[in-house]
């Protein structure tokens, strides 16, 4: 089970992860800067279509214009959701990129250590 992982790991290029996750970021938060504030007062209006007509009344379409109120707004909700979903993604991702730098740090410096205590331990082998 932990072949495929490794595996993975391997195949993904590192350096370029580590070099893109600042610009995701700051795209991520460009994103959620762009987007408007949130209205007070969202439409709960149920989602009906009238039939086409030649001539719609007045109160057809006053129904139809507060029904795509409802439904931008809710696109609307929507899009914010999804943006401080993407921000809170590459935020994570920034971070994990950072952890991931950290472990291959460690994980050289322990496989340096380790081959200097090899080295150690033959050295007093030869001597005794």
């Amino acid at each position: 089970m932990a072949i495929p992982w490794l595996m993975a790991l391997k195949v993904i290029p590192w350096g370029d992860v580590i070099e893109h996750a600042p610009s995701v970021l700051k795209a991520a938060r460009k994103l959620m800067d762009r987007q408007p504030p949130a209205s007070s007062d969202p439409s709960g209006a149920p989602s009906t279509q009238t039939p086409v007509s030649a001539v719609p009344s007045l109160g057809e379409l006053k129904n139809a214009l507060i029904t795509a109120q409802g439904q931008i707004e809710r696109q609307a909700q929507t899009q914010r959701e999804l943006t401080e979903t993407l921000t809170e993604l590459a935020e994570q991702n920034a971070r994990l990129v950072s952890a991931v730098e950290v472990l291959r740090l460690r994980t050289r410096l322990l496989l340096w250590g380790g081959a200097a205590l090899l080295l150690w331990l033959a050295v007093l082998t030869w001597q005794v």
